[in-house]
């Protein structure tokens, strides 16, 4: 790197988040049961006592997002007036859906409604068949897609409409809080921001690798721990979305039409071969349809009197969870949605995001449910007993025919979809690194390789350190907090400076007149 491209750099961005990762990654493997109690301390804070927050937070930009759709905002285009879009929907979709899911997409699709059948909240409504499949058609689905796509077209709208040069969160937040952009409050921004990417980088990577792990060792008899066998995953991981996001965008859309093609072929393999079919699209559209029917109870429902605690348990860690996932996805989705209007982007991400999102849990999730209604096997009692689900995934996948085959391409996707997510994260926390980057230009490829080497290390401390599946959570509630704080500021900046521009817009089109 030359030092023309190193006085561009902004060190402060770059390296103090990396000192902080390295340092609780430091905690993490020398005191893995004490940082495991102090995570645990936290997250009830910020989880369980101002939780209700998060559920406003989920509901306002629900709201937001339908709104921008079918207002005046909806029309403007994301690039010049009359630009057209830049990719085919097709590959516009696939890239959104694979850089917003990761591979935990799969592992939560299996098993999800597993964990909710044993919570006390699933028999107050009524019976396991009824409800444990509607929480995870609506934990992933309108809500948490409202996250990803409103942002985006707040930073769609500052790169291809106002053309800025500085592609971080405190230049979105700049129509509000002015020059200080520029100060100690903009960098305070951008690294709240940058810490939420590496925290939600780590709870995916940790809740869904000792899957891959599990699988790979199941395959071929490796006699080495699960641990050490998804630290090896991970940095394999690494490796492929390494390269890929070296190669630039052209990379990223093949790799992620490659995902999309391995993500629907497992799917309809399982609906075809399954045996569960009527059963699967049946007992889903029947979800699918109390979801939408309880959808307003859903999201407001907040256990005052903590007799379950299932959405401090689950409701608040997702949003949560999505939240942190909204720093590098929304960026993402809004760079590649050049050229489509505000409308097309929001309703275009629901129809190709939520709809894939609600499938893959239609199918997968109904394949082993339906097993369990039938009687044909009892896979709650087995979770009850282990409290692995990692293993109960296997047991899911043996059930089915042509099982090895299953498990081959369930591992294959599952990299694929790690690849796709992390290349595009990378590219955006490398694009935080400089002070300015023109639309067209990309990052110097060693700022790249430092992010993604950076985003491997908190992950492998904590599978390195056995945090447990609520710790791993804790790490996004807590990372969450601030950036919900941050997304107000954004979108109030987005209002106010698209409401400028139509202003300009109008004006210039009555004076052309």
């Amino acid at each position: 790197m030359n030092k023309a491209n190193k006085g561009r750099i902004d060190w402060l961005i770059t390296l103090a988040p990396f000192i902080l990762i390295m340092a609780l990654a430091g905690y993490l493997f020398l005191f893995p049961e004490q940082s495991n109690d102090v995570i645990g301390n936290v997250r009830f804070f910020f989880g369980d006592t101002v939780g209700i927050y998060y559920l406003v937070m989920g509901i306002g930009v629900l709201i937001i997002s339908l709104f921008l759709s079918f207002s005046k905002y909806g029309n403007i285009v994301l690039g010049e007036p009359n630009e057209k879009p830049k990719y085919s929907f097709f590959a516009w979709g696939s890239m959104m859906f694979t850089c917003g899911l990761a591979a935990d997409i799969l592992f939560y699709s299996f098993a999800e409604w597993v964990m909710y059948a044993t919570n006390p909240h699933i028999a107050e409504l009524g019976s396991i068949s009824e409800w444990a499949g509607v929480f995870p058609l609506f934990h992933w689905s309108f809500i948490p897609w409202a996250f990803y796509l409103v942002l985006a077209v707040a930073f769609g709208f500052m790169l291809h409409v106002r053309k800025r040069n500085r592609q971080r969160y405190s230049e979105a937040c700049r129509p509000v809080i002015g020059k200080h952009a520029d100060g100690l409050l903009g960098r305070v921004i951008d690294l709240f921001a940058l810490f939420a990417l590496l925290a939600g980088t780590a709870t995916t990577f940790s809740v869904a690798t000792p899957l891959m792990a599990s699988i790979l060792v199941k395959l071929f008899g490796i006699t080495m721990s699960r641990t050490a066998v998804t630290i090896i995953i991970l940095l394999i991981t690494c490796a492929v979305y390494t390269y890929a996001v070296l190669h630039g965008f052209k990379g990223i859309s093949i790799l992620a039409k490659t995902c999309i093609y391995l993500f629907f072929g497992l799917l309809i393999l399982v609906l075809l071969i399954s045996g569960q079919g009527r059963f699967i699209i049946e007992n889903g559209v029947q979800s699918l349809g109390k979801m939408v029917q309880n959808f307003v109870e859903l999201s407001t429902y907040t256990d005052p009197s903590r007799s379950n605690n299932f959405p401090q348990d689950w409701t608040i860690y997702y949003w949560a969870y999505w939240m942190v996932w909204c720093i590098a996805a929304p960026f993402f989705i809004g760079n590649i949605s050049r050229g489509r209007t505000i409308k097309q982007t929001i309703l275009g991400g629901y129809i190709f995001g939520v709809g894939s999102t609600i499938v893959s849990f239609i199918i997968l999730g109904n394949y082993s449910l339906g097993l369990q209604t039938a009687g044909t096997a009892d896979f709650i009692k087995v979770y009850e007993e282990t409290g692995d689900l990692y293993e109960l995934i296997l047991n899911i996948i043996d059930t089915m025919p042509i099982a090895p085959v299953i498990l081959v391409i369930v591992l294959i996707t599952m990299i694929a979809f790690y690849a796709t997510s992390f290349d595009s994260i990378a590219y955006t926390a490398a694009c935080y690194s400089y002070k300015k980057l023109e639309e067209d230009e990309q990052p110097h490829k060693l700022i790249e390789l430092l992010w993604c080497l950076l985003l491997i290390v908190l992950p492998i401390a904590l599978v390195f350190s056995e945090s447990s599946m609520s710790n791993i959570q804790s790490v996004s509630i807590i990372s969450a907090f601030p950036i919900g704080i941050i997304m107000i500021i954004m979108i109030w900046s987005f209002f106010k400076d698209a409401k400028k521009y139509i202003e300009e817009r109008d004006a210039v089109k009555k004076k052309a007149k």
